[in-house]
């Protein structure tokens, strides 16, 4: 499968840096966080489209308020979304500078009128965030368009996810990610559950990943170790200008030395190869095979005594010694002499 131009099966892991709310309300901020996430290593800036009334109501009655020990707690869902949602009218500056600079750029629609919009911009794929995940309609109509869809898993039950994949493949779409994710921000490590990467791969026989909400870098790298695909992780320029999103974003330093972590794991993990290198063969040089460890005459019988497993190895294959011991020595030989087989 291919995101862009970037081909997961052997470009290696596909990093997304998670623009959000991290622009803080600022055109030039939200282009300089892109360039910042080009130069950590990022391989997509990711933006989420939405406004206030498109994803809440603006009310004020209790079901609305946030009260669940978040960042957000004791605001109302419309003034969090409010101040936190990218204008629409940025995009296309957004979606044309990223590609100047040659970083992949796509969004996550929260309504079937911003996949509309978004399709203008020719994304290279679409991401259905954790709390949509239960908006079928949403997931049916975003894979409709036929890109690679990004789903994440953190607050589905299994028959929800099975639901969201099987409605992808009904309209025809096969190219989808199901990402691990953990819906709490931050999100603590015990939590992680990292081994259902490789679970969803093979339960739903689709390319898994992991969008990370823990702070630090421990648990991307470890998710890259057990075969996600791709990483998102919220990224800031730096934490220190604030916002809705900055306390469990990672800023540039901290991705980029993120993103080297992983591709050494990459180099790390290789392939399953038992073949033997050049290199390899050089190396069995200093393995054991068997030597003469004593002078041996003519007619000697070959015993522990005489013949010896030791490094280097130049003479006979140690699993050979069991074979010889207790034979006639057909000729003379020298203490340190390589043994090969004389028979």
């Amino acid at each position: 499968m291919k995101i862009g131009n970037f081909d997961l099966q052997k470009d290696g892991t596909y990093i997304i840096a998670e623009l959000s709310a991290n622009h803080n309300g600022s055109l030039q901020t939200a282009l300089k966080t892109i360039k910042a996430a080009k130069d950590a290593g990022a391989d997509a800036i990711k933006l989420q489209t939405y406004r206030a009334d498109t994803i809440t109501l603006n009310s004020k009655n209790d079901d609305f308020k946030i009260t669940q020990g978040s960042l957000w707690d004791d605001k109302y869902l419309y003034e969090l979304y409010e101040e936190a949602y990218t204008p629409w009218e940025w995009h296309e500056e957004l979606f044309r500078y990223a590609r100047e600079i040659g970083i992949d750029i796509f969004s996550s629609p929260f309504d079937k009128g911003a996949v509309d919009f978004l399709e203008q911009f020719n994304p290279s794929a679409y991401k259905i965030a954790s709390f949509e995940i239960t908006d079928y309609d949403l997931i049916r109509y975003t894979a409709s368009k036929q890109r690679p869809i990004i789903i994440s898993t953190g607050i589905a039950y299994e028959s929800e996810i099975q639901d969201a994949v099987d409605i992808c493949r009904h309209v025809g779409n096969e190219e989808i990610i199901l990402l691990k994710c953990t819906s709490a921000y931050p999100a603590p490590l015990e939590d992680a559950n990292l081994l259902t990467i490789p679970d969803l791969k093979n339960r739903y026989g689709v390319v898994s990943g992991f969008s990370d909400h823990t702070l630090g870098s421990t648990a991307p790298i470890a998710a890259v170790s057990l075969g996600a695909k791709v990483i998102e992780k919220h990224f800031i320029i730096d934490r220190t200008i604030g916002g809705a999103d900055a306390a469990f974003s990672m800023d540039a330093k901290e991705f980029a030395l993120m993103v080297k972590a992983i591709r050494d794991v990459e180099k790390l993990l290789g392939n399953v190869d038992y073949s033997m290198s050049e290199k390899k063969n050089r190396s069995r040089e200093h393995s054991r095979s068997i030597y003469v460890s004593k002078d041996i005459k003519k007619g000697e019988i070959f015993s522990n005594e005489n013949l010896k497993s030791v490094r280097p190895g130049y003479g006979m294959h140690p699993k050979h010694l069991g074979k010889v011991l207790g034979k006639v020595s057909p000729k003379d030989y020298k203490f340190g002499d390589r043994f090969e087989n004389p028979f």
